[in-house]
């Protein structure tokens, strides 16, 4: 680290949790951003100034007017663009020392794997049920950890799925697969029910926290699932056990 860095990352070195050695873990990383929406936004943003060293960011879809109000990466000048363009380039703004590859189309399968394998901590930004199982099944089979964001209405959810550890649940054993229809509320999109716009940002501010965490190796990572309740001002957190009968992950061994 050289002294630009040093100082530019001064107030995370000076905090003993982080020291030298958790910054320049950090700035070695590399975190998989799939979404680069409301809760993306923030994540890469807050990744990136807090110096974590490569980012990939995963989206095919393009800035729209209505996305403006929450997804604090694109401006009014970004209409039309591609996402992943629009927030890498608000990225580069804030670090330019940042390394920033972009995914301009939506993966799965093999490609996704390819890509997880690469990482040092990926973060679900999405807002599918299909996206989030691809996801965790990618971490899995890589033995990634992933950290699952979602936000609708005024509600939002956290949780770290940490799947370098084989006894950790994964995200099919807090929603297991084929039972999509009755977590009606949690496949809500924005796009039909709304959102309050601070709470993308108050979730994908946590999720680049624990994110930070994982890389870094200060403090625990956020063990369960954690709700918020915007209208209430309440968090609640629930914990998760692994589910010895998980599609997913009990077959993975």
């Amino acid at each position: 680290m050289n002294d630009q860095a040093l100082l530019r990352y001064s107030r995370q070195i000076m905090l003993p949790q982080v020291d030298i050695a958790g910054q320049e873990r950090m700035l070695a990383g590399h975190a998989v951003i799939v979404g680069a929406g409301g809760l993306g936004s923030p994540v890469a943003l807050y990744l990136a100034a807090a110096g974590v060293g490569r980012l990939t960011l995963i989206d095919d879809d393009v800035v729209e007017l209505s996305n403006l109000q929450r997804q604090i990466a694109h401006g009014e000048a970004d209409l039309g663009r591609l996402k992943v363009d629009s927030a890498a380039a608000a990225v580069q703004a804030l670090n330019s020392d940042c390394r920033i590859e972009v995914v301009p189309h939506h993966l799965q399968g093999t490609a996704l794997a390819e890509v997880v394998a690469e990482a040092d901590v990926v973060l679900d930004c999405t807002d599918r049920f299909s996206s989030r199982y691809a996801i965790n099944r990618a971490c899995l089979q890589m033995r990634k950890p992933v950290v699952s964001g979602a936000a609708i209405r005024f509600s939002g959810q956290l949780a770290v799925f940490d799947l370098r550890n084989r006894e950790s649940p994964c995200y099919a054993c807090l929603y297991p697969a084929g039972k999509e229809d009755e977590y009606t509320d949690q496949e809500l999109r924005c796009a039909e029910n709304g959102v309050i716009s601070p709470l993308v940002g108050m979730i994908g501010t946590f999720q680049a926290l624990e994110a930070m965490k994982l890389l870094s190796g200060a403090g625990t990572p956020h063990q369960g699932l954690s709700t918020f309740d915007g209208l209430s001002g309440e968090w609640r957190r629930f914990n998760v056990q692994r589910d010895p009968e998980c599609s997913v992950c009990s077959a993975s061994g």
